[in-house]
């Protein structure tokens, strides 16, 4: 298929609305910066999807001291490479005067006064240091076990060696230095200047030094630190005025903006002048697209990814394809492709999503059928077991012949050595994601034409029926004999931090984690109106203990309201799921508490792991009124957006208009709608409804409308046997949940 580019929008059409800042001027980096008791957001500079990313190394926003400052970080939350520091001693330094944009830095140490600041352009960054007593000195390390060295009396050079890769880095000064290098395997270089200000410019690369130079020869050629600091201000920009916010409050528009600016902290773009380096098979390659790395797609394949399929469907592509790059070059599809590699993590081949969910939403500049072979491979030939890669175990051969996962009683020991001592089996949490996998697999199967295949991930997809324990009414650990664990607590059960069945949270949150099939599952609880009665449920039962206690098993867990936990990635479809039920007002009224009460304009500001836009792409979506909760089904559910309009620019230039009438605190509920004109009686629309532009016209009040969505044929399909490219309008699909295995 013909590739289509992102057309360059004209400047004038980014310009803020009358009234307002320009968008980049409301974000707060700091938001989010101490972790409630996971960890905390990092004020980060870049420039959207860069190689360069750069903060202050310190324990969080509350740290008085900044240790160093990194050239540029390993991988999102894994690590910094280089670290750089002004003052002779090189140590940490208490600090004040904070300056923090996306865009640039500034801060100032208490007892020497000296002013460092940092602007950044994609694999290159620029730091200007000023010293009030008239006498530079800079000091450059390694991070990890490399090299530091002089080149002539301005210039230096660096490696580093870390997970089997190097990293390179040559940078210049702006005034002649004397340079001093020390230490083993890992140097310091101490240089030393004449004068009150110092300015250090640099590239870095993953290929050589040689091309970090080049690098920076192409990025900043000259010496003009406002330069690139209004260069890299107009790019963020373009990036964040394509969706443009109108009414709410400005510490809504620094939420929003905010959490917009968070989603594009990666993937990274590691291409360097047409070539990148792979430590997929640890080389060179030559190619016409960029290569992406650095995504956690257990996190991210729920809102962050379905984000970019709107707002940057080319930029997407190129990511997929960057995937199916890595499968040619290592043989397994990756999950957390970080660079180094692929970062054995979390559980699930969540990859099988966000490919489905692109085909789909008719985003397909990629290889299909690889991608297609590889997300087959995973699920037939590779370990299903949490933080583990590679070929499958005797653990994975007994899902595939039995449709779960078996789980071990509290007083068993551990049969298979491949378990990871920690992390566990997570029985039921691999069961339930392993289903809607194999699901988005089966859908991508028919788009392939495999259909022998098909009717295989079909049935697969059906398996999250059998932990379902009918007299419970959850999701329950079940043994190898089929018989279910007891005694089980489903708010506290379950070893580590639960991680003997579930992952990170508890049954409660899992017993909705059924994404392919709420249909099915809400047949399994009864019909909807005993689905309605049980989310009502989630958010209203206690914890039945201390939180200390609770947190101390299950610290992902913040957040919390009722059962619910807002803090982690399994519950973000669950609020929407009032619209399945038959009481969307229900949505309407949760998503507005729950914006309002965890995600705030100050440090506190995230409930939990935001992890690189996993997080905050859920907000940004939120704040604008819809969300999708089913990646690979292309429809959006709405919710209850909190600006008065929203204009969302597309990649073909049309832009879509988000209207709410009347809107305000109390008026969070819709009355009623149109969209393009079109009088609703449902609470979703198609991504083929939008991508063309239009218009979503919504009526709010003080009150719920308890009709609007109220009957069967105006719920979203959620269906399992639905065809996702054949999703018709004004009308939910309706058919028999019949594949799978029935729970006992």
């Amino acid at each position: 298929m013909k590739r289509s580019l992102l057309p360059l929008l004209a400047l004038s059409s980014l310009l803020p609305m009358p009234g307002l800042l320009a968008q980049v001027e409301y974000v707060d980096p700091t938001i989010g910066g101490v972790g409630i008791l996971l960890e905390p957001t990092r004020p980060t500079v870049h420039l959207p999807n860069s190689m360069v990313r750069v903060y202050p190394v310190r324990k969080d926003q509350l740290d008085d001291q900044i240790h160093s400052f990194p050239l540029t970080i390993v991988s999102h939350r894994l690590g910094e490479l280089f670290a750089l520091m002004p003052g002779e001693r090189g140590a940490p330094a208490a600090w004040d005067q904070e300056v923090t944009t996306p865009y640039y830095y500034s801060t100032r140490f208490d007892n020497s006064l000296i002013r460092t600041e940092f602007t950044p352009a994609e694999r290159c960054g620029y730091f200007r240091f000023t010293f009030p007593e008239g006498k530079a000195c800079v000091q450059l390390a390694n991070v990890y076990p490399g090299e530091l060295a002089a080149q002539g009396d301005q210039a230096v050079s660096g490696e580093e060696r870390f997970k089997e890769m190097k990293a390179y880095v040559y940078g210049e000064f702006s005034a002649p230095v004397t340079c001093t290098v020390t230490g083993g395997e890992k140097k310091r270089l101490v240089a030393q200047a004449v004068g009150g200000t110092l300015e250090f410019r640099y590239g870095v690369s993953f290929i050589s030094v040689e091309q970090a130079k080049a690098n920076l020869q192409q990025e900043i050629p000259a010496w003009s630190f406002e330069k690139i600091k209004a260069a890299a201000r107009d790019r963020w920009n373009k990036v964040l005025g394509q969706v443009e916010v109108e009414g709410g409050s400005d510490a809504q528009r620094r939420v929003f903006y905010t959490s917009l600016y968070r989603c594009y902290e990666r993937m990274i773009n590691i291409t360097e002048g047409g070539r990148y380096y792979s430590s997929f098979d640890h080389k060179v390659h030559a190619d016409a697209r960029p290569f992406y790395v650095d995504n956690w797609i257990w996190d991210t394949f729920r809102a962050l990814e379905p984000l970019h399929l709107l707002l940057n469907p080319a930029m997407e592509a190129d990511q997929l394809q960057s995937y199916v790059r890595m499968y040619e070059q290592s043989g397994w599809m990756p999950s957390f492709a970080v660079l180094w590699g692929d970062y054995a993590c979390m559980n699930g081949n969540h990859a099988a999503g966000w490919f489905a969910d692109a085909w789909f939403k008719g985003v397909r500049d990629f290889d299909v059928e690889k991608a297609y072979e590889g997300l087959r491979k995973n699920s037939l030939e590779a370990t299903l077991l949490p933080w583990r890669n590679g070929p499958k175990c005797a653990l994975d051969d007994f899902y595939s012949k039995h449709g779960y996962f078996p789980s071990l009683r509290p007083d068993e020991k551990e049969t298979e050595p491949l378990v990871h001592d920690f992390e566990n089996r997570q029985s039921v949490a691999v069961t339930l994601g392993t289903a809607y996998d194999d699901w988005c697999i089966a859908q991508l199967a028919k788009a392939t034409k495999q259909d022998s295949d098909y009717g295989l991930f079909m049935k697969r997809a059906g398996f999250y029926k059998n932990v379902w324990n009918a007299k419970q009414g959850f999701m329950w650990p079940k043994d190898a004999a089929g018989k279910w664990i007891e005694p089980f607590d489903p708010k506290f059960g379950g070893g580590q931090g639960g991680r003997a069945y579930f992952d990170e949270n508890n049954a409660y949150t899992y017993s909705w984690d059924v994404l392919h099939d709420f249909a099915g599952l809400f047949e399994l609880m009864g019909g909807h109106k005993a689905a309605e009665e049980k989310l009502d449920n989630l958010f209203r039962e206690g914890l039945g203990r201390s939180k200390y206690e609770y947190w101390a098993k299950f610290p992902d867990s913040t957040g919390l309201v009722g059962q619910f936990v807002m803090a982690n990635e399994p519950s973000f479809s669950t609020p929407y799921l009032y619209n399945r039920v038959g009481a969307p007002w229900k949505t309407q009224k949760q998503i507005r508490n729950l914006l309002a009460a965890f995600f705030n304009d100050d440090i506190h500001g995230i409930p939990g792991d935001e992890d690189g836009g996993g997080m905050t792409a859920w907000v940004v979506f939120s704040m604008m009124g819809f969300y999708p909760v089913t990646p690979g089904v292309p429809v959006y559910d709405l919710g209850s957006p909190v600006f008065d309009r929203v204009a969302i620019r597309l990649h073909n230039g049309k832009t879509l208009q988000i209207f709410a009438r009347n809107n305000s605190r109390d008026n969070k509920y819709i009355q009623s709608l149109k969209l393009n004109g079109k009088p609703l009686q449902q609470v979703w629309f198609r991504h083929a409804d939008i991508v063309n532009g239009g218009t979503l016209e919504l009526q709010m009040s003080n009150t719920p409308n308890k009709e609007l969505g109220a009957l069967p044929a105006a719920f979203p399909p959620s269906r399992m046997n639905l065809d996702p490219d054949n999703l018709q309008p004004g009308a939910a699909v309706v058919g028999v949940s019949d594949v799978g295995h029935p729970g006992n």
